[in-house]
Protein backbone atom coordinates (compact mmCIF):
# COMPACT_ATOMS: atom_id res chain seq x y z
CA UNK A 1 0.00 0.00 0.00
CA UNK A 2 1.05 3.48 -0.67
CA UNK A 3 1.47 5.93 1.82
CA UNK A 4 -0.54 9.37 1.89
CA UNK A 5 1.58 12.09 1.65
CA UNK A 6 3.22 10.74 -1.61
CA UNK A 7 2.62 11.47 -5.14
CA UNK A 8 0.24 9.13 -6.77
CA UNK A 9 2.16 7.40 -9.67
CA UNK A 10 1.24 8.70 -13.03
CA UNK A 11 -0.36 6.31 -15.73
CA UNK A 12 -2.12 6.15 -19.50
CA UNK A 13 -4.41 3.72 -19.98
CA UNK A 14 -7.20 3.11 -22.30
CA UNK A 15 -10.58 3.47 -20.87
CA UNK A 16 -13.60 0.95 -21.82
CA UNK A 17 -14.25 2.88 -25.25
CA UNK A 18 -10.34 2.52 -25.94
CA UNK A 19 -9.60 6.79 -25.10
CA UNK A 20 -5.90 7.07 -23.07
CA UNK A 21 -6.27 8.51 -19.57
CA UNK A 22 -3.68 10.12 -17.58
CA UNK A 23 -3.80 10.89 -14.34
CA UNK A 24 -1.84 14.42 -14.32
CA UNK A 25 -4.74 15.57 -16.53
CA UNK A 26 -6.83 15.26 -13.43
CA UNK A 27 -4.92 17.58 -11.29
CA UNK A 28 -7.24 20.08 -9.81
CA UNK A 29 -9.80 18.00 -9.13
CA UNK A 30 -10.16 14.93 -6.27
CA UNK A 31 -9.64 11.19 -7.98
CA UNK A 32 -10.09 8.42 -6.58
CA UNK A 33 -8.63 5.46 -7.89
CA UNK A 34 -10.43 1.81 -6.81
CA UNK A 35 -8.75 -1.25 -8.05
CA UNK A 36 -10.33 -4.27 -8.32
CA UNK A 37 -9.91 -8.27 -9.58
CA UNK A 38 -11.87 -8.97 -12.14
CA UNK A 39 -14.63 -7.68 -14.25
CA UNK A 40 -18.46 -9.11 -13.37
CA UNK A 41 -18.10 -11.16 -10.64
CA UNK A 42 -19.71 -11.35 -7.08
CA UNK A 43 -17.54 -8.91 -5.37
CA UNK A 44 -16.73 -6.61 -7.78
CA UNK A 45 -19.99 -6.01 -9.26
CA UNK A 46 -21.20 -5.08 -5.82
CA UNK A 47 -18.87 -2.39 -5.45
CA UNK A 48 -19.06 -0.79 -8.85
CA UNK A 49 -22.60 -1.17 -8.53
CA UNK A 50 -22.50 0.43 -5.20
CA UNK A 51 -20.47 3.22 -6.51
CA UNK A 52 -22.55 3.87 -9.50
CA UNK A 53 -25.52 4.21 -7.27
CA UNK A 54 -24.17 6.57 -5.22
CA UNK A 55 -22.29 7.93 -8.10
CA UNK A 56 -23.97 12.16 -8.24
CA UNK A 57 -22.76 12.50 -4.74
CA UNK A 58 -19.20 11.64 -5.91
CA UNK A 59 -19.97 14.10 -8.90
CA UNK A 60 -21.28 16.82 -6.24
CA UNK A 61 -17.99 16.65 -4.52
CA UNK A 62 -15.81 16.79 -7.71
CA UNK A 63 -14.31 13.51 -7.18
CA UNK A 64 -13.22 11.39 -10.91
CA UNK A 65 -13.70 7.83 -10.27
CA UNK A 66 -11.58 5.58 -11.85
CA UNK A 67 -11.85 1.83 -11.50
CA UNK A 68 -8.45 -0.83 -12.61
CA UNK A 69 -8.04 -4.08 -13.15
CA UNK A 70 -6.62 -5.85 -15.79
CA UNK A 71 -9.07 -6.85 -18.02
CA UNK A 72 -9.33 -5.59 -21.17
CA UNK A 73 -10.60 -2.93 -23.22
CA UNK A 74 -13.92 -5.33 -23.97
CA UNK A 75 -14.09 -6.82 -20.93
CA UNK A 76 -14.72 -3.00 -19.14
CA UNK A 77 -16.89 -1.95 -21.99
CA UNK A 78 -19.11 -5.43 -21.23
CA UNK A 79 -19.29 -4.54 -17.30
CA UNK A 80 -20.13 -0.79 -17.78
CA UNK A 81 -22.60 -1.61 -20.54
CA UNK A 82 -24.45 -4.35 -18.35
CA UNK A 83 -24.51 -2.57 -15.08
CA UNK A 84 -24.86 1.13 -16.62
CA UNK A 85 -21.73 1.99 -14.60
CA UNK A 86 -21.35 6.12 -15.14
CA UNK A 87 -17.59 6.04 -14.52
CA UNK A 88 -14.13 5.00 -15.87
CA UNK A 89 -13.13 1.84 -15.70
CA UNK A 90 -9.29 1.52 -17.03
CA UNK A 91 -7.58 -1.58 -18.41
CA UNK A 92 -4.42 -2.18 -17.15
CA UNK A 93 -3.14 -6.10 -18.59
CA UNK A 94 0.16 -5.37 -18.62
CA UNK A 95 -0.25 -4.68 -14.65
CA UNK A 96 2.49 -2.17 -14.27
CA UNK A 97 -0.41 0.78 -12.70
CA UNK A 98 -1.37 -1.94 -10.48
CA UNK A 99 2.19 -2.95 -9.77
CA UNK A 100 2.54 0.50 -9.56
CA UNK A 101 -0.10 1.14 -6.46
CA UNK A 102 0.55 -2.20 -4.82
CA UNK A 103 -2.64 -3.75 -5.86
CA UNK A 104 -0.50 -6.52 -7.00
CA UNK A 105 -1.01 -9.82 -5.24
CA UNK A 106 1.23 -13.11 -6.56
CA UNK A 107 -0.35 -16.24 -5.28
CA UNK A 108 1.36 -19.42 -5.17
CA UNK A 109 1.35 -21.93 -7.70
CA UNK A 110 0.87 -21.58 -11.69
CA UNK A 111 1.39 -18.22 -13.46
CA UNK A 112 -2.56 -17.56 -13.22
CA UNK A 113 -2.26 -16.98 -9.63
CA UNK A 114 -1.25 -13.42 -9.93
CA UNK A 115 -4.37 -11.32 -9.24
CA UNK A 116 -5.45 -7.59 -8.28
CA UNK A 117 -5.94 -6.87 -4.68
CA UNK A 118 -9.09 -4.61 -3.68
CA UNK A 119 -7.49 -1.47 -2.28
CA UNK A 120 -8.16 1.75 -3.46
CA UNK A 121 -6.38 5.50 -2.90
CA UNK A 122 -8.15 8.69 -2.97
CA UNK A 123 -5.57 11.91 -4.38
CA UNK A 124 -5.56 15.31 -3.75
CA UNK A 125 -6.29 17.98 -6.18
CA UNK A 126 -2.56 18.02 -6.11
CA UNK A 127 -1.96 14.67 -7.28
CA UNK A 128 -1.04 13.42 -3.63
CA UNK A 129 -2.63 10.44 -2.19
CA UNK A 130 -4.56 11.65 0.51
CA UNK A 131 -5.97 8.69 1.28
CA UNK A 132 -5.80 4.73 1.15
CA UNK A 133 -7.97 2.18 1.66
CA UNK A 134 -6.91 -1.45 1.83
CA UNK A 135 -9.00 -2.79 3.08
CA UNK A 136 -12.43 -2.65 1.15
CA UNK A 137 -15.84 -3.77 1.68
CA UNK A 138 -17.32 -3.65 -1.50
CA UNK A 139 -20.74 -3.27 -0.34
CA UNK A 140 -20.34 -0.21 2.44
CA UNK A 141 -16.71 1.47 0.58
CA UNK A 142 -18.42 4.03 -1.70
CA UNK A 143 -20.42 5.21 1.50
CA UNK A 144 -16.88 5.40 3.49
CA UNK A 145 -14.56 7.51 0.46
CA UNK A 146 -18.09 9.71 0.83
CA UNK A 147 -18.11 10.10 4.30
CA UNK A 148 -14.43 11.22 4.76
CA UNK A 149 -14.74 13.72 1.60
CA UNK A 150 -17.58 14.95 3.37
CA UNK A 151 -20.10 14.21 1.03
Amino acid sequence: MLETGKTAPDFSLPDQDGEIHNLTNYRGQVVLIYFYPMDDTPGCTKEACTIAEMYDDFEKNGVKVFGISADDVASHKRFALKYHLPFTLLSDPERQTIKDYEANEEGEGTEHSTHTKRISYLVSPNGVIIRSYPDVDPATHAGEILKDIGG
